[in-house]
């Protein structure tokens, strides 16, 4: 399998060739030549395996250049009950994503009981691993550069934390996130941690990513890689747990669901999009949006117009305050029958802050074949969902799950299962449940007393130049 870039000036490169390297060198992201096709025989022999022999026989099609005992192994090492257990006495543990039953074929997919409880951790502990493989194969060092909202940033943190040959600089919008999240990532003392708070919100820290991304000569010199979702490896681990929850969630491979997802950045989307691509029974896939609801205007007008950091909105579901989705890049290209010409049309004008309309076009007649729904979630929508799901079934989420429910039982087809993705547990946004439910979120443990923890993260300003040279100070 080899990989190609949605600008289609890039060289094809194989699984292990884009791992390390993130963006492509003509300013795309990388995607299959073909997405590979699932039969019906293997969905029924799929639908019992354990979560690492799942991912292994779903990632196996991707990975093609691992040799099968090396991704087993990485695999095995990653999905285990030991580093997913850090969520919930009462969570099945050795299904590293139980599927919690709510009421009238209503469910939450437990994606947040790794680590840092929150869905990342389903990917990146996968992605650590597979980096430590490759570049102690190859004898390197990355330096990994990276953009968070929230939860990616501890996600990377955690996973690559004390790692051989790995350093990591996290841009975080200075002051945007839950005090939680803060203390997760700022709290690490690890020598091989950075983490940079920008003056601004995560797009202009996305945006930072990219600039220095696009340098190639930078890139080069100081072996920049990224843990972003624009790392085609972050979504093809998500890939799995779609998988995963269908099979949880259904009888047998002849019905249909449909999978409710909290989103940002696209990438979690992305990866069911992409499981129904190579053969998955999804019916229904629903993009929730908070305040930052530029996706869900483009699914139901066919506008998409990304707003820059001053008409981005700080809300209750940070993690998601977000208005320029670097994933959606990817289903576009699908969108326009992976023609890289007009992908490139079209992010010409995203790329000088414009918009496009793709309204009237045959792409617009073909969007409603990629079995896309979309709504909006405001902070009172989150405090009531958030309030009906722990009246009703004693069950305490996130305000980004809260909008994932409240969207998805708005638009879900009756005849559908609902399955709706965690994202993280409520511990992480001790504030909003409060506001809630007027009582804290119990959290683990060994997490107790975290925000009292001394803290260290460099400020600074929205300003590439200043970035490249504290990278450059700090990775000889």
């Amino acid at each position: 399998m080899n990989y190609i870039s949605t600008r289609g000036n890039a060289p094809a490169k194989t699984f292990t060739e884009i791992l390390l390297g993130g963006l492509a060198p003509d300013s795309g992201l990388y995607l299959p030549e073909h997405y590979p096709q699932v039969s019906r025989a293997e969905l029924d022999a799929w639908r019992t395996l354990s979560y690492a022999d799942l991912a292994f026989a779903v990632l196996s099609r991707f990975a093609t250049d691992i040799p099968e005992q090396g991704l087993r192994a990485i695999v095995n090492k990653t999905y285990t009950a030991e580093v997913y257990c850090n969520g919930r006495a009462d969570s099945d543990f050795s299904q590293i994503t139980p599927l919690r039953h709510l009421d009238d074929q209503v469910y939450i997919l437990e994606l947040s009981n790794g680590p840092t409880l929150a869905f990342k951790d389903m990917a990146m502990q996968l992605l650590g691993n597979l980096f430590e493989y490759a570049l102690a194969k190859h004898g390197e060092e990355l330096n990994i550069l990276g953009a968070t909202s929230g939860d990616t940033g501890s996600a990377a943190e955690y996973a690559m934390r004390g790692k051989q040959g790995i350093r990591v600089f996290m841009l975080s919008p200075h002051g945007k996130m839950s005090a939680f999240q803060r203390a997760q990532m700022y709290s690490l003392q690890d020598p091989n941690i950075f983490n940079i708070a920008i003056d601004g919100m995560f797009d202009d820290a996305q945006d930072m990513v990219k600039a220095v991304s696009n340098d190639h000569a930078f890139k080069a010199a100081h072996k920049i890689g990224t843990v972003n979702s624009i790392n085609w490896a972050r979504v093809s681990a998500q890939i799995v747990y779609y998988f995963k929850g269908y099979f949880a969630a259904t009888q047998s491979n002849d019905e249909q669901v449909a999978f409710a997802v909290p989103s940002g950045n696209f990438g979690n989307i992305c990866a069911g999009h992409i499981a129904r691509m190579m053969g998955l029974p999804i019916g229904q896939l629903i993009l929730a949006t908070n305040e930052n609801d530029v996706l869900d205007d483009f699914f139901r007008t066919g506008v998409y117009r990304p707003r820059d950091a001053a008409h981005t909105y700080e809300t209750s579901s940070p993690s998601m305050d977000i208005s320029k989705a670097s994933n959606f890049e990817r289903f576009m290209f699908d969108l326009v029958g992976r023609n890289p010409a007009q992908l490139r049309e079209l992010w010409g004008s995203i790329d000088f802050g414009g918009g496009f309309d793709i309204r009237g076009t045959a792409y617009w007649d073909a969007l409603p074949g990629f079995h896309f729904s979309s709504g909006k979630s405001t902070h009172q929508d989150r405090l009531k969902t958030i309030r009906e799901i722990w009246e009703g079934y004693g069950v305490m989420v996130d305000p980004h799950t809260a909008d994932g429910i409240k969207v998805g039982m708005e638009q879900r087809r009756p005849s559908l299962p609902l399955i709706c993705l965690e994202t993280a547990l409520p511990a992480k946004f001790a504030e909003t449940i409060q506001e809630a439910l007027g009582r804290e979120p119990e959290r683990p443990a060994a997490l107790d007393g975290i925000e009292a923890l001394p803290q260290r993260c460099e400020v600074m300003g929205a300003d590439v130049t200043q970035l490249k040279s504290f990278i450059a100070a700090h990775a000889p």
